[in-house]
């Protein structure tokens, strides 16, 4: 059994989604090998303990950080399993093995779908476009958008796809989303040319465009906790439309001020039996200065439940009680 491994965001979708559509290309009548997809909400990255290492005869792992995923690498290189692993985010110590074979680059300006491209030679740039704009590597995007001369309306088209892509991955369960991760990949998966996608009528992208406009109308009359010349921090409610549109939310908001940092808070909900132990806690999504897209990933690595790359980045369960602190880290960081 091969195991497909990857995040629910834009990025991580369309880097199988690349990947798939070259094996799809060069397979003519060969057999091919059972696969299982292993995805979730786009916070969920310690996706890899999830593969079975007793059925695994190969993985390949996208766009999910390696540090939050060693022990479960280490455990099946010791299974002699292959594993392809493509990332962007925090990779801590690589283990060493003739096994694994890596793509692992942190650069605030590349994402996995950038690094999926250069290995497949361009065969799907379109998509890998449209990863990047999701991921808000908009400069990436550009570049890449004008080497291979798309016009300005086809920027804006695979800007909007990839966006759309990525807000559906936000939530802090499936049932937040609008499509479940695998279920998206699987339509997508229809579409090697994505603006035969975009130019469908009723399709898939035309649903998540509906959603996002409408999500985003009701972020755009949240709460501003604070506001100054170094960071901005906006609170959602507690509602799943919150939790889809935070992190595209804070994407927007850092388009928009570039030269401040963005935290975006939406409050967890607490089960009604869990009340006892749980703790009330929040949902932060950090975006460091687009004119200085470092220490995002840093700052909150600092804390449990917390990680990302450089130029975004989160914490899962943040407490009430800390939410002062976090914003006076972030301002002190940035302030420097």
């Amino acid at each position: 059994m091969h195991y497909n491994v990857f995040n629910g965001d834009a990025d991580g979708i369309i880097a199988l989604l690349q990947l798939t559509l070259a094996q799809i290309h060069i397979q003519t009548q060969t057999e091919q090998v059972p696969y299982q997809l292993i995805t979730g909400v786009k916070r969920d990255i310690s996706l890899l303990q999830q593969v079975d290492v007793s059925k695994a005869s190969s993985v390949t792992v996208l766009d999910i950080s390696l540090e939050k995923n060693n022990q479960a690498l280490t455990a099946l290189l010791a299974a002699q399993v292959p594993v392809f692993y493509v990332d962007h985010h925090r990779t801590g110590e690589v283990p060493q093995s003739p096994l694994l074979t890596s793509l692992l680059d942190t650069d605030a300006n590349t994402c996995t779908s950038l690094l999926i491209n250069e290995h497949l030679g361009g065969a799907y740039v379109h998509w890998a476009i449209a990863a990047a704009y999701g991921d808000n590597m908009l400069a990436s995007a550009d570049v890449l958008a004008q080497q291979v001369g798309l016009s300005q309306e086809q920027r804006e088209q695979l800007n909007e796809l990839g966006t759309y892509i990525n807000y559906n991955g936000y939530g802090q369960a499936l049932a937040d989303l609008h499509f479940h991760p695998a279920e998206l990949y699987q339509v997508l998966l229809a579409y090697p040319d994505p603006f035969v996608l975009i130019g469908q009528k009723n399709s898939i992208f035309s649903q998540l465009k509906l959603a996002y406009l409408a999500d985003m109308k009701k972020a755009q009359a949240a709460k501003v906790l604070t506001d100054n010349a170094v960071v901005k921090t906006i609170i959602l409610e507690d509602g799943a439309w919150s939790r889809r549109v935070s992190g595209v939310f804070g994407n927007d908001l850092a388009n928009q001020a570039p030269n401040k940092a963005h935290i975006v808070v939406t409050l967890n909900p607490v089960q009604a039996d869990d009340k006892a132990t749980n703790e009330a806690s929040y949902t932060v999504s950090l975006r460091a200065p687009l004119n200085n897209k470092q220490g995002a990933g840093d700052i909150c690595a600092q804390y449990p439940s917390g990680g990302g790359r450089a130029a975004a980045a989160g914490v899962n369960a943040l407490p009430l009680n800390a939410l002062d602190q976090f914003i006076a880290h972030v301002a002190r960081y940035y302030q420097g």
